[in-house]
């Protein structure tokens, strides 16, 4: 399916140049067939050869209801624009033209209308001339009168033309549906309809509307129920669930967790004059209040009353509801970094000098200063390729240069605390990555040698001498533990030597003392001294058989047992009692 918007000034043609393409009159409400003029969007459609279906969005024309028009024109990737050849160009004919210029529309044609009652010649020079400097500068423009069929069908084939030359829609892409009508039906409850420009929806689907989850019950495409709707669409879909009486125009409905929702933007605008601070954001169907600050070279920030899901490339409008005054809005970063001091603007416009708004992953890792993936996805941003431009760990990513002069800091950082901390050798992972700003996932996939992880600190991965006091005073404990290898020093020992508890730790990471539990220190290698030790009593055995074994007392047996357990050197049974494994018979040195 194709579908079409129209666009025009009020009562130049355009609802009845519908009814002549498809034998349909768009205008569905009372009050509009009164007053002969559209108020609401209109909906039509017809199948022409070569393209099959084509739905036509009617959006109205009159002055009062142009946020209905660009609720109608925003989600659509075309538009027929009708000019009326008895009449000259008009104010809505300027500004819906100068919305679609705005918006990027380059697939267009021009009716002019009512070529039965002037010669059309005149309103086809003019129209050609209004066309020139916008976007839709090479759309056809064909007159037509609908009274009498003439130019019908050179017009038909004018749109054959344009839809063929339409890029192919994304049918795989996330659903992304402005509602632009909602009402109640009864014994189905709340249907919605709009433009699916992206992906699919079936019936069984779910959709998140703000932050819930809505059941497709049904979908409806050109007044027939379907299974599925592929892009590019006009759907109604029947919905249920939690919150659906939440939904309305200008609500979005989303594929679930694939979309950013933002209520801050930088975009890039266009237009000579600055937008007031209080303009209002048309995008898709929806128009949302904004506050405007100018950050340099044609880049602003938004920050919107509400949040809307953007994406990296989205077109959108800003509007001055006093001026009427419209600017093309350019989304060239949904998720930008805070502005937290005076002057802040000017980094971010600096960062986005020349973005194009073509989503680019390798521009959005040079301007990020760390990346999550996740998020990228979300912006519209394909990820694919992120292992052959950066360090990746799960969802973030790090540019190979920032990760390689990251790794260069960790070492100095690391080289740093070990000569500042002796006894301590060797950071915590979590504490080097909040040095570095870094996830600690990601720390330890950019980390490089000498840096390596050992007993949960990054470490260089060198020997480090203890200094000569902790050494000296290692050497005083060691002989005392050479008559009684398991009786443990007291504290008071402890201190005389000048053993506090880093030093104590330092000797235990360095591997020369075993410390089983807080304040029990024995000589390395104790372990596997007590095993051997303790295999020579019959087994199984108490613990106390095991205490007057090792000439030590409760205090020390207790956490020294546990430890041997521990390291499988002995076996606890069920009655308390213990015995020595295979491998306690035959530790070695340790």
């Amino acid at each position: 399916m194709h579908v079409v918007a129209t666009a025009g000034h009020v009562d130049h043609g355009k609802s009845t140049l519908v009814r002549a393409l498809t034998g349909t009159d768009p205008d569905r409400l009372a009050e509009e067939r009164r007053r002969g003029l559209t108020i609401e969007l209109g909906f039509a459609w017809t199948s022409l050869p070569g393209v099959g279906d084509v739905a036509f969005v009617d959006v109205p024309g009159h002055e009062r209801f142009v946020p209905t028009m660009l609720a109608g024109i925003g989600p659509v990737p075309a538009v027929l624009l009708a000019v009326a050849a008895d009449d000259p160009w008009m104010p809505q004919a300027a500004e819906h033209l100068a919305a679609l210029d705005a918006l990027g529309v380059t697939h267009g044609l021009v009716a002019v209308t009512r070529a039965d009652l002037a010669d059309p010649a005149a309103a086809v020079a003019r129209a050609r001339t209004q066309l020139g400097p916008t976007t839709l500068r090479d759309a056809a423009v064909v007159p037509v009168s609908a009274a009498t069929g003439q130019g019908m069908d050179e017009l038909r084939a004018a749109l054959v033309a344009m839809l063929r030359a339409l890029p192919a829609p994304d049918t795989t892409g996330d659903v992304r549906l402005w509602v632009d009508r909602r009402f109640s039906m009864r014994g189905a409850g709340v249907v919605v309809t709009g433009t699916l420009s992206a992906g699919r929806v079936a019936a069984g689907d779910r959709l998140e509307h703000e932050g819930r989850l809505l059941r497709v019950r049904a979908v409806q495409s050109l007044g027939r129920e379907v299974p599925t709707a592929t892009a590019v669409a006009r759907v109604a879909l029947n919905l249920t669930g939690d919150g659906v009486a939440d939904v309305g125009r200008g609500s979005v409905l989303l594929t679930p967790g694939r979309w950013h929702l933002t209520d801050v933007t930088d975009v890039h605008l266009s237009g000579a004059e600055p937008p007031p601070t209080r303009p209002l954001l048309h995008v898709g169907a929806t128009a949302v209040a904004a506050h405007h600050r100018p950050l340099g070279d044609g880049v602003a920030r938004l920050r919107l009353d509400r949040a809307v899901p953007l994406r990296v490339g989205d077109r959108a409008l800003l509007r001055d509801p006093g001026s009427r005054a419209l600017w093309g809005v350019t989304v060239l970063d949904p998720a930008p970094p805070p502005l937290t001091r005076r002057g802040d603007g000017a980094r971010p416009a600096r960062a986005l000098a020349g973005a194009t708004g073509r989503p680019d992953l390798a521009e959005e890792l040079r301007r990020r200063p760390l990346t999550d993936l996740e998020l990228l996805a979300r912006l519209g941003v394909p990820v694919a390729g992120a292992a052959e431009l950066a360090v990746v760990a799960g969802r973030w990513a790090l540019p190979r240069d920032r990760a390689a002069a990251a790794a260069r800091e960790a070492e100095r950082a690391v080289r740093a605390h070990d000569a500042a901390e002796p006894l301590s050798p060797g950071v915590p992972p979590a504490v080097l990555a909040a040095h570095l700003d870094v996830p600690e996932p990601l720390l330890r996939a950019l980390l490089r040698p000498p840096l390596v992880v050992v007993g949960g600190r990054v470490t260089t991965g060198e020997d480090t001498a203890l200094p000569p006091a902790v050494d000296r005073a290692l050497t005083d404990l060691e002989a005392d533990l050479v008559a009684s290898p398991f009786a443990a020093p007291t504290v008071d020992r402890l201190r005389e030597l000048g053993l506090d508890e880093r030093a104590l730790a330092a000797a235990a990471r360095a591997g020369r003392v075993l410390r089983p539990a807080p304040g029990i220190v024995l000589a390395a290698g104790a372990a596997e001294a007590a095993a051997r030790r303790l295999a020579a009593l019959d087994q199984p055995f108490t613990t106390s058989e095991a205490r007057v074994c090792l000439g030590t007392s409760r205090r020390v047996a207790l956490p020294l047992l546990e430890h041997l357990d521990r390291r499988g050197l002995t076996r606890r049974l069920p009655d308390d009692r213990r015995t020595v494994t295979t491998a306690g018979t035959t530790s070695g040195p340790r």
